[in-house]
């Protein structure tokens, strides 16, 4: 059993945790991270000298302390300096299960690689005062829209469970060039597949993965079309990549159909249109439908002259507007 963590979250992010693996050369603890986290010369050593790795007591481990193959130790990663993103990050519902917010773009959910302390968890964490809370589900760092964290870490599983069993009803919404000779609705089947190590996915030859219902919900006469997208299946940017097969790729994709390679931490100028407009499923503790709708609207459709001239993202509301709201309680 993992014992709890001895260290406080910092910024609302957790610390690390380690637990040495058996097997291996090591004879001290200090030689196993030296290894393990190769952050660079000195590094680990000066956390050990300053107290900052512990074990499961909250007392710091001494570096020359004896290899022990299942023990625990944490420590806290030194946070990256962050660009903020200037956007807020609506609360939709919130009761003692499950907290819904409304993502901007360019907020990722979850610390990960460059996105740590600017993340939607650890805002969440630290301006609700709610130090538990996960997420049941991601949304990318690019795309706006509904995120479901749970309150309960007893209870995270139920909720995750339904994501995976497809209990979960989503719907999206894209704003991508409108080609009057596409057949829609249709739904969409292929095979992706993501390389570790490659930005993005693809589609191969073999038995579909991946399957996505896409309707027209409306066009203009400048060429824009506003898309529903509904993913069946959970493959890594399914959505980007079925809208780029069928020839009308989302706007702002810095990855489909041509890679231009990641956006800058500071750029949030035309932000990828591409927004998870609902959430409804029953909830698995409670018993009770949910039903959450996104207020955003997405800054091409709603002025394409300032999301093409980057305007929207600078103004500090990312071309969206309209207040988030829940129903169906």
């Amino acid at each position: 059993m993992v014992p709890p963590s001895p260290l406080p979250q910092r910024e609302g992010v957790d610390p690390v945790r380690v637990r040495l693996p058996a097997g291996g050369a090591w004879r001290t603890v200090r030689e196993h991270l030296v290894e393990r986290l190769a952050a660079g010369p000195g590094v680990v050593d000066s956390m050990f000298d300053a107290g900052l790795i512990v074990g499961a007591d909250g007392r710091p481990v001494r570096a020359d302390a004896p290899y022990q193959p299942g023990l625990f130790v944490w420590f806290h990663r030194e946070l990256p300096e962050e660009v903020p993103v200037p956007f807020p990050l609506e609360v939709v519902h919130r009761d003692e299960h499950i907290v819904v917010a409304d993502k901007p773009h360019f907020l990722a959910t979850t610390p990960r690689g460059r996105h740590v302390a600017e993340t939607a968890l650890a805002r969440l964490r630290r301006e609700l005062g709610i130090p538990t809370l996960s997420p049941a589900h991601r949304l990318d760092r690019l795309t706006a829209g509904l995120v479901l964290f749970t309150v309960r870490p007893e209870e995270r599983g139920a909720y995750q469970t339904l994501f995976r069993d497809r209990g979960v009803r989503k719907e999206y919404e894209a704003v991508a060039p409108y080609d009057p000779a596409l057949d829609l609705p249709r739904t969409v089947r292929s095979r992706i597949v993501k390389e570790r190590g490659v930005l993005t996915a693809r589609e191969v030859a073999g038995e579909p993965n991946a399957v996505s219902e896409i309707a027209l919900l409306e066009h203009r006469a400048d060429g824009l079309g506003r898309y529903r997208l509904v993913p069946h299946t959970g493959q890594t940017h399914q959505l980007r990549v079925h809208m780029t097969a069928l020839g009308v790729p989302i706007l702002g994709d810095p990855l489909y159909p041509e890679g231009t390679g990641p956006v800058p931490a500071d750029d949030f100028r035309r932000p990828l249109q591409l927004l998870a407009r609902t959430l409804e499923f029953t909830d698995p503790v409670t018993g009770a439908g949910h039903r959450f709708r996104s207020g955003r609207v997405l800054a091409a459709w709603a002025s394409y002259r300032d999301w093409a001239s980057g305007q929207s993202g600078q103004s500090g509301q990312s071309g969206q507007s309209g207040q988030s709201n829940q129903s169906g309680q």
